[in-house]
């Protein structure tokens, strides 16, 4: 399996292999779709595979996960995967370019995953009382806390990486949020940290 060396003995082997028909898959769409930028593809298994494994292992596997503006399933697809045999664990999914959502099915349907796919606007999609809410790449800090007000549990738990400004995100978020977080260090991106943040609220 092609990439797969990126990673050390703590990946189950049938985890390994759905990710591996994942790769291959998004190697075939992407030309047509632009799922990932193609100066990336050399480094997909490192800059955007195992990126978003590590998100997976930040959270228990159990309740309903949520992954926002999930493109063609970083980081949605890859925990999907991570977590497939718990029987506790569901995930959504909401992609609004409807090529992506597509593109996404057709990895669940090819990897024997089961997910949902919302092809709808984020702020036009049912509130989806997320457990833990995931984004990665999508918007400032302050839009994701707007996104969480609508999409994740009072008592849930957003997941979002970011690069080596994340304080800047921070202080900007924190003139009309409260909320209480944690920076855990990135294993693939030195600067970056994933922002832990648990209860939230205006003001």
């Amino acid at each position: 399996m092609s990439g797969t060396s990126a990673f050390t003995g703590d990946v189950p082997r049938e985890t390994l292999e759905r990710l591996d028909i994942y790769a291959g898959l998004l190697r075939k769409w992407n030309p047509a779709i632009n799922i990932v930028a193609p100066s990336t593809l050399d480094d997909l298994w490192t800059r955007h595979i195992a990126d978003s494994l590590q998100i997976a292992r930040l959270a228990d596997p159990q309740g309903h996960w949520v992954d926002l503006g999930s493109g063609g399933g970083f980081p949605g697809v890859v925990i999907a995967i991570a977590h497939a045999e718990s029987a506790a664990f569901s995930m959504t999914m909401i992609e609004s370019d409807q090529r992506k959502a597509t593109f996404i099915r057709t990895v669940l349907r090819e990897t024997g995953i089961s997910a949902k796919v919302i092809a709808e606007r984020i702020e036009s999609a049912p509130p989806q009382d997320a457990d833990v809410l995931t984004a990665r790449a999508l918007a400032a800090l302050p839009k994701l806390l707007d996104f969480s007000a609508r999409h994740r549990k009072p008592d849930g738990l957003s997941l979002f990486p970011k690069g080596a400004s994340w304080r800047d995100e921070i202080a900007e978020a924190e003139r009309n949020w409260r909320f209480h977080y944690e920076a855990s260090e990135s294993t693939t991106n030195p600067g970056s940290v994933i922002l832990k943040i648990g209860e939230c609220t205006r003001g």
